[in-house]
């Protein structure tokens, strides 16, 4: 009898469970240079690429032939923890002051020992030492990593409406800085010539869910507020920058399984061959159904799976994968043009 009662309670029982999750905020991902969590995504990009060696080994041997150094460090983690140091003693403006200098060296210093850029072998920490390219996703979570060792609040957030007015389904990743005085956030995005960006089409957690947000921005690229995409929210609009939550570790991890899943070769954006193969779209699913294991809230990543489902030939499948996508994106407050078009097909006859 109490096994019976038990299975049927069971799905209640997980529906409140699942409820509760969604409302508390995720621990924003612990980026830290040198930490477990830093450490593990470089290890895992240099054994899928069969590569040996460490990439903080890398990194410190980079800085010391770069020129840029930071608080006088002769080694990157001596400059690192010297300027925690400083930032622990500084009061007042006089920390925000060094907080953006921080990020200023981060940004220009990254540039340099990583010149070039590709959205094709970019998103690899193992592309660094192997061709010097690098992308959205790697130098964020790099550029957060050197930013959180020297003592600062720093994570990821996604970007859909880049500071030229250009919307994209979530087409690109920055790294922000909360300032330690409390003013506001700062976008660092080694993608652009200026160390601070004005990003304004956002997503993190907000009000119990990622959400699609719009920054709100005083002078020197200051964001005082973020605007909740689906006009929710309190009463004037705004979200306090202390009220949002960068990108969680399973979100960071999720994205880089994405990158993996969009640009596997022959996959669904037929990467390296110039159409899609059958091995390449097992690819890219394999990749893709991971990043929604590591994070089911991943929009992108399931929205994409369903393209790779459809190029499969798998329409029922594809179908239902653009409804569960669907559901995701007016969940967080919007849904791009292209994912509206699927959802359009999806609606169509089987």
């Amino acid at each position: 009898m109490y096994r019976r009662t038990l299975s049927a309670l069971l799905p209640a029982l997980l529906t409140l469970g699942a409820q509760a999750t969604a409302v508390g905020a995720p621990t924003p991902a612990d980026l830290r240079y040198g930490g477990a969590n830093f450490n593990a995504l470089a290890a895992e990009s240099y054994k899928l690429a069969g590569l040996g060696g460490q990439f903080t080994d890398w990194l410190g041997a980079a800085y010391q032939k770069a020129g840029v150094p930071l608080a006088g460090g002769k080694t990157l983690l001596a400059g690192l923890d010297a300027r925690r140091a400083a930032l622990g003693a500084a009061r007042g403006a006089e920390k925000d002051r060094l907080a953006r200098e921080t990020a200023t060296w981060a940004h220009t210093f990254i540039k340099k020992v990583v010149p070039k850029f590709s959205l094709e072998r970019g998103y690899e920490f193992a592309s660094i030492p192997r061709t010097g390219e690098r992308q959205c996703l790697l130098q964020s979570t790099i550029i957060a990593g050197l930013l959180q060792r020297a003592g600062l609040d720093a994570g990821l957030v996604m970007v859909w409406k880049s500071q030229s007015g250009q919307e994209s389904n979530l087409g690109h990743v920055t790294s922000v800085l909360r300032l330690p005085g409390g003013a506001g956030d700062v976008e660092v995005d080694a993608s652009e010539p200026d160390p601070t960006a004005t990003h304004s089409g956002l997503l993190a957690w907000v009000g119990g869910g990622y959400r699609f947000v719009e920054a709100k921005f005083a002078p020197d690229s200051l964001i005082t507020g973020y605007a909740r995409s689906d006009g929710q929210g309190p009463m004037n609009g705004l979200v306090k920058p202390a009220a949002l939550t960068f990108l969680s570790l399973n979100y960071v991890r999720s994205q880089f399984d994405y990158y993996r899943g969009e640009r596997a070769t022959g996959g669904v954006l037929g990467t390296g061959t110039g159409k899609a193969t059958p091995a390449g779209l097992a690819s890219s699913e394999s990749f893709l159904r991971r990043a929604l294991r590591e994070e089911p809230a991943n929009a992108l990543a399931a929205s994409v799976l369903g393209n790779v489902l459809r190029k499969q030939g798998r329409d029922a499948e594809a179908r239902a994968q653009f409804r569960a996508a669907g559901r995701l994106y007016a969940a967080q407050g919007r849904t791009p043009a292209g994912v509206q078009a699927s959802l359009s097909w999806a609606a169509g006859p089987s």
